[in-house]
């Protein structure tokens, strides 16, 4: 397929629920590799191995990844946000628990919202719509909140859920950047590629101006996270991600990814014995109720 539709049919949906359920765990596998791996060369690990896969992939595909084809401004930069964004939130969950970091990331959609009506007007929100998103918005800043009273995860942990915000706002930015640049129209592979190479190179660089090392000898548990990380997360489903943003309405994808918490909330919950607070149950509660006005016809 390759026209654009104006709402999100059944294959989109079961894609997109798919790859919420696949980015709840992301938190979780970043987390436990964290025990062995540093935050910034587990980042840029991932993205070089997930890069090589796409070329592979491509190869394997016969689709061109290294034509002109007016890509590389836009893609620089969607590359520099990508490596911006994932060190934020490998960095913080150093300090936070991967149930609060994968609420607060899925906070990108406003950042969406606010800039799509600038690229596209047939994409501006309704007012229904704006206010589904501003009920998830006080949920989770209402979540946020609990970091300064009662830190779970340690004094520091508002710093984890700062930069969790902040990835948010490095992930909305990349997705405008895709829609308004020639990234737009490239090969999901290309969009891809772009992201994985500029962050894996970046994110590998700063680790090792940081002093960070690779351990010796991670172990098994570890390395499964690793390749959980880099095949099924960064590989599969960011190349899906991007295929749909390419062929559906970036405003709607974006606000039904606030799904994904929900998905991390009960992984952290049930695979790492993470608390989970009255706050954040209420938050997961109003992204629900803002999922349902933003995607109602």
């Amino acid at each position: 397929m390759t026209a654009r539709r104006e709402h999100l049919d059944t294959p989109a949906v079961a894609l997109l629920v798919l790859c919420c359920a696949i980015w709840g765990l992301n938190q979780v596998a970043a987390k436990v590799a964290l025990a062995e791996l540093p935050p910034l060369l587990q980042a840029g690990a991932r993205s070089l191995g997930a890069a090589a896969l796409v070329m592979a992939w491509s190869r394997w595909r016969g689709i061109a990844l290294f034509g002109r084809d007016g890509t590389l401004r836009g893609g620089l930069l969607a590359g520099l946000l990508f490596a911006i964004e994932f060190g934020c939130i490998f960095v913080g969950l150093q300090y936070t628990t991967a149930s609060r970091m994968v609420v607060f990331i899925y906070l990108s959609p406003f950042v969406v919202a606010l800039g799509m009506p600038f690229i596209a007007a047939g994409e501006r929100l309704s007012a229904r719509q704006f206010a589904g998103l501003a009920l998830a918005f006080g949920g989770v800043a209402w979540a946020f909140a609990e970091g300064f009273t009662q830190p779970a995860a340690g004094p520091m942990q508002w710093v984890g859920d700062a930069l969790g915000v902040a990835g948010a706002v490095f992930w909305g930015a990349t997705t405008l950047v895709i829609r308004a640049s020639r990234l737009s129209t490239a090969a999901p592979e290309k969009t891809l590629l772009y992201q994985l190479l500029g962050s894996g190179l970046l994110l590998g660089a700063a680790g090792l101006a940081a002093g960070e090392h690779w351990p010796a000898l991670p172990s098994a548990i570890t390395l499964g996270s690793l390749a959980f990380q880099i095949v099924v997360v960064t590989f599969a489903s960011y190349l899906a991600w991007f295929w749909l943003v390419r062929h559906y309405p970036a405003t709607r994808l974006a606000a039904f990814t606030l799904l994904t918490p929900v998905f991390g909330l009960l992984a952290g919950a049930l695979l790492l014995d993470e608390p989970v607070t009255p706050r954040l149950i209420a938050a997961l509660a109003a992204v629900s109720v803002g999922i349902a006005l933003v995607n109602r016809r």
